[in-house]
């Protein structure tokens, strides 16, 4: 039995893992360079609470039980998962019964823990809101990860599971015969199949119409960011919503597992073609701003240490597509819109357990081995273990990201693991990821690079593809 899952972003990549408990040949195709490049890399972090969800439907069920399944998953996965808790403030007496309608889709979907609090307990918690809070919904569920740090840790035992991983490899069409898949082709060979997984993102109806099948439908919504330096310190403690609109659930005010300060996202709809427009604009980035600033309005601007934007797939209907197609051996988790990271875990689960060990009859396999250990990170050892690892390897002695404290050893291990450009390391290990950016770092990391894989620093690239970071030499 051959499966292929097409997709490693968050919700391919847990597939992937989930498919090597069984004995069966998994293999894994991502067209970008690195795994979780796509949607994955570029949204709020947060894993929702289950209450913005309408009661009945797919996305409520699989978000409820998705935010379940995150301590587990981050534990077997040893990746930061950080259960803050969320607020939904409102600014005026009109915006309180938006609250009283997410408190009764949460208490019907079974959220824990929700309250409904007055003005005097929100601004207890959270004091730095503006004074203007009204009332406030708390949903201590609510938590934030790293969404690329866990589809990488999950490709990674899954590779140590048996995964065959194809990286730069994107699929270029599908034969069908009979209503049943049989081969898919990439840019790079044929693969003869029994099953195919489409987990494509943003470009799930173009796997979709491979197979000739018309849904989904997707097209992109661009939320822009602007991110605050962790300098800005404890300016909140949970994640702050306002009070959600019909087409999204707002700019929000997020604290990220480093320490910094996320703002946005904001919305906008784009043709279905831009699925590659991830460029920030003027008006976004002020809209992201000023939105973040109706909540909390001490920001402090001269922080801000990047823009970015972000695409996520909206279908028409809005609802996830997950299950078995009208063609054999064609399944779907495609339209994983928001809350798609927090119902990630859950949907994996259910298509790989509840829809395709049935119909493949797939048999479990007594070898798989969940636990996948991380990046030693010298910067959250105590004294003692730091310097018995430096004693070690001195090259965990050498700090090479001044930021956020990277050591060499930290790099050298992630490039051991897969990293194959500068992003790859960056997002193994957040080197370049701080308030310079990667401006003291970068030349450091890719002769790193350059050593480790034996390659002229020429030939190291951002993130694959023709983005080489030198074009000759500039002195002697």
């Amino acid at each position: 039995m051959r499966i292929a899952v097409i997709g490693g972003g968050i919700v391919g990549s847990l597939i992937a893992r989930e498919l090597t408990r069984y004995d069966a040949d998994i293999l894994l195709f991502e067209k970008e360079a690195d795994i979780g490049w796509g949607v994955t890399k570029a949204n709020s972090a947060v894993v929702h609470g289950g209450f913005h969800e309408t009661p009945g439907t797919d996305r409520a069920s699989f978000c409820v039980e998705g935010n379940r399944l995150y301590e587990s998953i981050s534990r077997e996965l040893d990746v930061p998962f950080k259960r803050i808790g969320a607020y939904v403030v409102a600014f005026s007496d009109d915006e309180v019964p938006a609250l009283h309608l997410l408190y009764e889709q949460g208490l019907e979907n079974g959220v824990p823990g929700l309250e409904l609090q007055d003005r005097e307990t929100v601004l207890t918690r959270e004091p730095h809101l503006s004074p203007s809070v009204v009332a406030g919904l708390w949903s201590p569920s609510v938590g934030i990860t790293e969404p690329w740090g866990l589809a990488i840790a999950s490709v990674e035992n899954a590779v140590a599971n048996g995964l065959d991983l194809h990286v730069a490899e994107g699929v270029t069409g599908l034969d069908v015969a009979d209503s049943r898949v049989k081969r898919m082709i990439t840019g790079k060979g044929e693969y003869e199949v029994d099953a195919v997984v489409n987990a494509a993102g943003l470009f799930a109806d173009r796997i979709a119409e491979m197979a000739g099948i018309a849904q989904p439908i997707i097209s992109p919504r661009r939320g822009e960011y602007a991110l605050l330096d962790k300098k800005v310190g404890p300016l909140v403690s949970s994640v702050i919503f306002p009070t959600p609109s019909d087409i999204s659930k707002g700019t929000l005010v997020v604290p990220t597992i480093d320490g910094g300060i996320l703002l946005g996202p904001t919305a906008k709809d784009l043709p279905a073609g831009d699925k590659t427009a991830t460029e920030t604009t003027r008006d976004g980035v002020h809209e992201a701003i000023e939105g973040a600033r109706r909540l909390v309005p001490d920001l402090d601007l001269s922080l801000v240490v990047k823009t970015f934007a972000g695409l996520r797939p909206e279908t028409p209907d809005k609802q996830f597509i997950v299950g078995q197609s009208d063609v054999d051996g064609f399944f779907q988790a495609a339209g994983m819109r928001s809350p798609g990271l927090t119902a990630a875990p859950a949907v994996a689960q259910y298509l790989v357990h509840e829809v395709m060990a049935s119909a493949l009859n797939l048999v479990k396999k007594r070898s798989f081995d969940p636990v996948r250990h991380g990046i030693r990170k010298v910067i959250e050892l105590s004294g003692e273990e730091a310097d018995a690892l430096i004693e070690a390897d001195p090259s965990y002695g050498s700090v090479i990201c001044q930021c956020n404290h990277v050591t060499e050893g930290e790099v050298v291990e992630a490039i051991h693991r897969g990293a194959r450009t500068l992003d790859g390391v960056k997002f193994r290990t957040r080197a370049g990821f701080g308030r310079c950016q990667g401006g003291f770092c970068t030349d450091k990391i890719l002769m790193i690079l350059a050593r480790e894989l034996n390659l002229s620093p020429g030939s190291i690239t951002l993130r694959g593809g023709e983005s080489e970071v030198l074009s000759g030499k500039v002195r002697l």
